[in-house]
C-alpha cells in the first residue's frame, strides 16, 4: 500500500523500518532506481538492507547531495549494511520499455539479496512477481532511510559507469550529463548521432528527424 509523501528537510528516517520490525520484519529491504529519465546509458537498481545497530547518518535522496557527499555515504553504506545492484543495458531497456526495465532491475536486486529480506519497501512503485512483502512509499527516498540508502548505491553506481562509457568515447560528455538531455548531450546527439550507448526508443522532440545511426 503507498504511503504519503514527505517533505525530506530533516533527512531520510528509520521511521517506517523500525515499524516493520517491530511487527517481526527483520531484514527490510530499501529499494530505489537511477537513471529511468536518460537518454543514454543503463538503468540501475539497489537494494539495500541496514544493519539496525550501524547508523548512517545524513542519509537523503541522491539528488539532493552533492557528488561528493554521495561519494561519502556510499562507502559508509556498503560497509554498514548489506546491498546489490543490479543494471538494464540500453538493448534491453530499449526491448522491454524503461518501465519494465527499471522494475525487472528492482526485482532481481532484491532477489539477489543474501540473506533475503522479509520486507521491501520501494520508492514509488509496487515491484510486480516480487516474493516478499513489499510497500511502496511515494517519495521513499526523501523520507526512508533504507529508500535513501538504496538511492545513492544506485546512483553512485550508475554514474561511474558514466564515466567509464565516457573514457571509452567523450563526444557526448557523459562525464557532465550522465546521459541525461541536457542542451550539450542534445547538441552532441545532433552532431555524432545515437551510440551503442544510447537507448533507440527515447526520442527527444529535438531530434524527431534524425536518424539514429551508430558512432
Amino acid at each position: 500500500m503507498p504511503a504519503a509523501a514527505g517533505s525530506g528537510r530533516a533527512g531520510a528516517r528509520r521511521t517506517l523500518e523500525n515499524a516493520l520490525r517491530r511487527r517481526g520484519f527483520a531484514r527490510v529491504a530499501g529499494v530505489d532506481e537511477a537513471g529511468r529519465g536518460c537518454l543514454a546509458g543503463p538503468v540501475v537498481a539497489a537494494a539495500v538492507v541496514l544493519h539496525p545497530g550501524r547508523a548512517v547518518a545524513g542519509l537523503r535522496d541522491s539528488k539532493l547531495l552533492s557528488p561528493s557527499r554521495r561519494e561519502r555515504l556510499y562507502d559508509r553504506i556498503v560497509r554498514a549494511g548489506c546491498w546489490t545492484v543490479v543494471a538494464v543495458e540500453p538493448r534491453d531497456i530499449d526491448r522491454v520499455n524503461i518501465h519494465n526495465a527499471a522494475l525487472d532491475a528492482m526485482r532481481r536486486a532484491v532477489l539477489a539479496l543474501a540473506p533475503p529480506p522479509d520486507f521491501a519497501i520501494v520508492d514509488g512503485f509496487e515491484v510486480p512477481d516480487l516474493s516478499v512483502p513489499q510497500q511502496r512509499v511515494v517519495g521513499g527516498d526523501r523520507r526512508c532511510a533504507a529508500i535513501a540508502a538504496a538511492s545513492i548505491v544506485a546512483k553512485v553506481t550508475r554514474d561511474r559507469q558514466m564515466l567509464e562509457l565516457h573514457a571509452r568515447d567523450p563526444r557526448y560528455g557523459f562525464d557532465r550529463h550522465k546521459g541525461y538531455a541536457t542542451r550539450a548531450h542534445l547538441a552532441a546527439l545532433g552532431r555524432h548521432g545515437y551510440s551503442s550507448a544510447h537507448r533507440r526508443s527515447f526520442r527527444p522532440r529535438a531530434l524527431a528527424g534524425a536518424t539514429p545511426t551508430v558512432a
